[in-house]
């Protein structure tokens, strides 16, 4: 992980210090409300439906067992509304009634049962935090602040959080670390003076594998590392997509940029975008819209200023190679090699014994464990998804845990992934049994990763003023219809995406199965997208999900989802010995029948009403 130099620790604590006396300020009255809001959202602090939220920055994702720890004492701590605020939200949502189960279910339902004293992952690999009071935010600042966190740049019309793939500088199909160029390009954008007031927020995400698992092409900004034909490293430059009222995937406007001039091209992008980007409406504002009006135009004001950054103003942002040593040095894989010929006995003896003894830790193997580009270790995704808890949260005392697990079989490190789990990166082959088992006593341990129940959900109607309806119990409902690992693995794998509103915070739009919360007279009402992708290997190119038909009631999406997934087990076909995908399946029997049983389950929900 990169080591924060001295700068870097008097910086995080200043700006801490600097919040403190803002606050002060606000609540003595000395600072008028409409000057605290902004500083206030600069360092992370939303107020939301019910209370405060506080947004914490993870760099591309990696978070130390110090860290984690700090943010379970943060939930457990400070995640603490008061009695009356808390017991008022419970009955407000109350009044929103219950979602009926489907199937086998019939008969049960589920509704919002609202939590405290815990912290949610976010598909931006941040965190979050629901309850805490405003009076008590400087406190947390101070504490992040201890493990070197902050909420910078985490809200407002800036360059955010820069993210990247959970498996940067271990995967095996990784042409080069990301992590450097992420850490440098993160101290650029902090506090840059010209990019303080864009337009609107601006999204940057970077990968260096050959499968995208950064969802490069709904962002902002998405880079890939690439080689030339003669073998200089480089990136792939993406520009303009993203999620929203109008959803876009990014146009590809350099195929080849030397690594050492990214910075001086970024710089080109956002000065262009800073410049001509609509100001006049929200809706409008972002990079997006200006690069599908612009087309060429935009391309062409990019290129123009990239070339007086570098013939005028002398190319200042140009990355040298001591710069890159120093932050790739930071970035050293620990020593975790055990003995070859030891390992690959131990290897044999586990495979061996998933086979033929334990079916449960066999799909574990199978799901939650991923190849290393070190043959002796592997790449353990812990699974936070799970009955009775929101996708995404974890509790304090979940978060201790994890740190533990961390401590004895990850060097020390986690990285938050893009579909709201946790990822041990170090984890020797030799122990993965007595993770297994240790992970397994946690609740960490379901095989189900990549599956229908891994999925991502916003926080929806829940908690956030901008949503149209709930996220949280429709995801409850789905996973409790869906709790047998039998049927789990026979549909295989499936991205399901919640969102709460149209401004897709659980990525419906990239989701096989979208969910989107619409309002409609009033009341919570959901389309269904199918078909989205978000570019990953098992999702193919970035796909935008199509609507199947009129909005449905909260009540009759899980019947919904359930005779789209009955519509696939009918109409897919064996391969070897694997079913075809749900996403093959859809694309290539295309989307009527898909349709059809979805707008049947509607009927058959009316007409038993």
């Amino acid at each position: 992980m990169y080591q924060y130099t001295e700068f870097d620790r008097q910086f995080v604590q200043a700006r801490a210090n600097q919040y403190r006396d803002q606050l002060t300020r606000w609540q003595a009255g000395t600072l008028p409300e409409e000057e605290f809001r902004p500083l206030r959202l600069q360092n992370g602090w939303y107020v939301q439906r019910y209370a405060p939220m506080l947004r914490v920055a993870v760099p591309y994702g990696e978070l130390n067992t110090a860290q984690l720890r700090v943010l379970a004492k943060i939930a457990r701590d400070y995640d603490q509304p008061n009695a009356a605020l808390f017991n008022d939200a419970q009955a407000a949502q109350d009044k929103l009634g219950d979602i009926p189960l489907p199937g086998k279910l019939s008969g049960q339902s589920v509704k919002t049962n609202l939590t405290k004293g815990y912290a949610h992952f976010t598909t931006r690999q941040n965190v979050q935090y629901n309850w805490i009071p405003l009076d008590k935010s400087a406190d947390v600042m101070d504490l992040l602040a201890s493990v070197n966190m902050h909420g910078i740049q985490t809200s407002g019309n800036c360059i955010r959080n820069i993210t990247s793939d959970e498996r940067a500088g271990i995967a095996f199909d990784e042409l080069a670390d990301p992590r450097p160029f992420a850490e440098i390009m993160r101290q650029w954008s902090t506090l840059h003076p010209e990019f303080a007031f864009l337009p609107r927020k601006f999204k940057i995400a970077i990968t260096g594998a050959l499968e995208d698992r950064a969802a490069t092409a709904w962002h902002d900004v998405g880079l890939h590392m690439v080689k030339s034909d003669d073998g200089l490293l480089g990136f792939k430059v993406l520009v303009g997509g993203g999620m929203g009222r109008t959803p876009i995937i990014a146009t590809t406007i350099r195929e080849f940029l030397p690594w050492h001039q990214i910075l001086n091209y970024l710089e080109a992008i956002v000065r262009a975008y800073n410049r001509f980007g609509r100001r006049d409406n929200i809706y409008k504002a972002r990079i997006k819209i200006l690069v599908k009006a612009e087309g060429q135009l935009f391309m062409d004001q990019v290129e123009a200023e990239y070339k007086d950054i570098v013939e005028i103003d002398g190319a200042p942002h140009t990355i040298t190679q001591a710069e890159l040593d120093r932050v790739s040095a930071s970035f050293a894989a620990p020593d975790l090699t055990c003995n070859r010929s030891d390992a690959e006995a131990k290897i044999a003896n586990i495979l061996r014994a998933a086979a033929e003894d334990d079916v449960e830790f066999g799909r574990w193997l199978q799901q939650n464990v991923a190849p290393h580009k070190n043959p002796d270790l592997r790449i353990v995704t812990l699974s936070f998804k799970r009955l009775g808890q929101a996708p995404g949260d974890a509790t304090a005392d979940q978060l201790d845990i994890a740190a533990d697990l961390a401590d004895q079989f990850s060097a020390g490190e986690v990285r938050v992934t893009h579909d709201q789990n946790l990822v041990l990166p170090w984890v020797r082959c030799d122990q993965l049994p007595e993770l297994w088992k240790a992970a397994r006593k946690a609740g960490f341990a379901r095989p189900n990763i990549r599956l229908l129940t891994d999925m991502i959900a916003c926080p929806g109607g829940d908690f956030c003023s901008l949503a149209n309806a709930r996220s949280l119990p429709l995801a409850e409902a789905i996973t409790r219809r869906y709790q047998d690992l039998d049927e789990l693995h026979d549909l295989g794998e499936i991205d399901l995406h919640i969102s709460g509103c149209i401004n897709s915070c659980g990525h419906h739009h990239s989701g096989h199965i979208g969910i989107l919360g619409v309002d409609k007279d009033g009341k919570e009402w959901y389309q269904i997208t199918l078909g989205g992708s978000d570019g990953s290997a098992l999702s193919g190119a970035p796909a935008l999900g199509k609507v199947v038909g009129p909005s449905f009631s909260a009540a009759e999406v899980p019947d919904v989802i359930e005779a789209v997934l009955a519509t696939y087990r009918d109409q897919r076909l064996a391969l070897h010995d694997k079913q075809e995908t749900f996403i093959a399946t859809l694309r290539r029997v295309g989307a009527e029948p898909f349709k059809a049983a979805a707008n049947g389950a509607r009927f058959s929900v009316t007409q038993v009403a």
